[in-house]
């Protein structure tokens, strides 16, 4: 039975670009695209719409945009921000690339990866491993999360510190604009210099100027040798000053520096099957530490065991433990990837997805914690984040027996509170996240002016309408 509330015209002629497996209007088969992954926003659409190909994809776009169809684009449906939800009103549809999955190319000369838009970045990964060769993105949504969302929040992960955020790793867009056209950016270019860069415009526009469908990802050589090492520590200060002694002994080793706070790391320890802390004593602060290099031999362990010995010496490391083997490296990483889930289960969460400068993250951390626990008694501030590109996610989990509705009516109270200090300090309030519709009420205070003037304008001129994925990033006028 159809629930839809598409006009009959428009009905049919989806229904016969995409067929019965592309085309879903019933309410049950619907419902799992209108819900976000944290479960705070629950919309309604008129149809979810699943292309198979570019060029059904920019069909279906401009029969939505002849109509007047609001689209919201949606990958894997893992945004933090509800990026990727419908609005209640049941009008849009949700455009879903989750049938776009095919690897296209794998090219060693290039070092490049040719790939649509609905390949989680987990098959990328083993795709790029199968030939020798690793796509350094590396993020813990990645069995979910797809190419063309991470692309259009432009993520970031754990990788960040050395090979940089998604922008950085797509040499090549195809998208889809608002009115139907295909905008074909796919040059395997390191240097292009022919006009406006449309290719960052649309990486981190989070689906508001277009649908990506196709992109061409940079690539490296697989490390040959990888070290990997869970600290414990004192204090934000030390996870710093402990990076900074891998950074002026070798920068370019490291792969990974990722700190974890003692009451996330504790609540992973509690919440996580398998997820066992190899430490004596629990920690104030933790640090993931991975080394990596092309060469195969043992000057990274010989790296890792200099600096950690010199750290142990002056206290600034109290416990270390370095993984023996393969699998001892996928426990350590298992820590640090089950925060999130680990903070679900533990109740009601506000999530605070913010950098700042690397030298001012111990004092970020100290006071931001200070201002949080006088402001909700009992919370459980459990921060973690990529200490290297200074994103700390800065998450605040509902103290316990409290009502979850009851905490998260003051997620705005949380969200300012963390906000204005981040601003005092010349950080940002979203990292990798992105804006999506939780914190659209920010961007007038922190980007208006000329700035979200100039933004407003773009949206304008390639999204006239307003159909693109409406409601995020920018607040309502």
């Amino acid at each position: 039975m159809s629930d839809t509330s598409l006009p009959p015209a428009l009905l049919t002629a989806l229904s016969d670009l995409l067929g019965p497996s592309g085309l879903l209007t019933d309410a049950g088969d619907t419902e799992a695209f209108c819900t976000d992954w944290r479960m705070l926003y629950h919309g309604r659409c008129a149809a979810v719409l699943r292309p198979a190909s570019t060029e059904d994809c920019a069909k279906a776009v401009a029969l939505c945009a002849e109509h007047g169809v609001p689209m919201v684009p949606q990958g894997g449906n893992t945004s933090m921000v509800g990026g990727a939800t419908p609005d209640n009103s049941g009008k849009a549809v949700v455009i879903s690339t989750n049938r776009m999955t095919r690897i296209h190319t794998i090219d060693h000369a290039d070092l490049t990866m040719t790939v649509e838009a609905g390949v989680t970045l987990k098959a990328a990964q083993d795709a790029a491993a199968a030939e020798g060769l690793m796509l350094p993105l590396s993020i813990s949504s990645e069995g979910s999360a797809e190419i063309g969302g991470i692309l259009a929040t432009n993520a970031g992960g754990n990788n960040t510190v050395r090979y940089g955020n998604a922008r950085e790793l797509a040499l090549g867009l195809e998208a889809v604009l608002p009115d139907g056209q295909v905008l074909n950016l796919m040059r395997r270019l390191r240097k292009d210099n022919t006009g406006y860069a449309l290719r960052q415009l649309l990486i981190g526009s989070e689906g508001t100027l277009g649908l990506i469908t196709t992109a061409i990802i940079q690539l490296q050589p697989a490390p040959r040798s990888r070290e990997t090492a869970l600290c414990a520590l004192p204090d934000p200060q030390a996870v710093l000053n402990l990076f900074a002694a891998f950074r002026k002994q070798d920068p370019a080793a490291i792969q990974a520096f990722e700190y974890m706070s003692g009451t996330s790391m504790a609540l992973v320890n509690n919440l996580i099957e398998g997820a066992s802390l190899p430490l004596e004593a629990p920690a104030p602060a933790y640090a993931l530490v991975e080394l990596g290099s092309p060469r195969a031999d043992d000057s990274l362990r010989t790296l890792m065991e200099d600096v950690l010995g010199q750290a142990l010496e002056e206290g600034l490391v109290t416990d270390a433990v370095l993984a023996e083997s393969e699998g001892q490296r996928q426990a350590l990483w298992m820590i640090r990837e089950e925060h999130a889930e680990a903070q679900k289960r533990a109740g009601a969460s506000v999530k605070n997805d913010v950098s700042v400068p690397l030298s001012a993250i111990p004092e970020f951390i100290t006071k931001a914690t200070a201002a949080c626990e006088a402001l909700i008694p009992g919370i459980r501030v459990a921060p973690f984040g990529h200490i290297g590109d200074g994103n700390i996610h800065f998450n605040l989990v509902q103290p316990e027996g409290m009502d979850p509705k009851a905490f998260l009516a003051q997620d705005h109270a949380m969200m300012d509170t963390v906000a204005g200090i981040v601003r005092t300090l010349d950080g940002s309030f979203s990292a990798e996240h992105g804006v999506g519709q939780l914190k659209t009420y920010m961007m007038p205070s922190w980007r208006g002016g000329a700035e979200l003037d100039a933004m407003r304008k773009i949206k304008t001129a390639l999204d006239p309408k307003n159909l693109m994925n409406p409601g995020k990033i920018f607040p309502e006028s």
